[in-house]
């Protein structure tokens, strides 16, 4: 039985997308889709019922994010395969943005962690308040 470095064991991984490793293209693709921005514009396309917004739909329903970050993200999106981008020639320009299935897949992933978080905020909130309180009294 033949024995490998781990440099070779690390190649090996890479090529069978091992996400934790640093060097595997699936680690920097679940770093974009962790992306809070990722996620809230996943999820606002996906609550729609035609899964299509316009720009500036996005940009009310998701408060505190910038234009620059939210083209920034929509663009990133695009580009992975999970949102389609369609101008329409009117004036002024209308430009609106779907899931794709690939995105749709996704975005069911993403608005149940959503959920969770919405669900189990006023539990973790309360798990937080008692670790503070422990630590300030040690």
């Amino acid at each position: 039985m033949a024995t490998s470095t781990a440099a070779a064991r690390r190649e090996e991984a890479r090529f069978a997308y091992d996400a934790f490793l640093k060097e595997c293209p699936t680690s920097q693709l679940l770093a974009r889709i962790s992306d809070k921005w990722v996620g809230l514009i996943v999820c606002a396309l996906g609550e729609t019922d035609d899964r299509s917004l316009r720009y500036s739909d996005l940009g009310r329903k998701i408060p505190g994010v910038s234009q620059k970050m939210l083209t920034q993200t929509l663009r990133s999106l695009e580009r992975d395969g999970l949102v389609t981008r369609h101008v329409t020639p009117t004036v002024p320009v209308r430009v609106n943005y779907r899931l794709t299935d690939l995105g749709s897949s996704l975005g069911l992933l993403l608005s149940s962690v959503k959920l969770w978080a919405e669900t189990n905020f006023d539990e973790v909130n309360a798990h937080r308040d008692a670790y503070d309180r422990a630590s300030a009294a040690s």
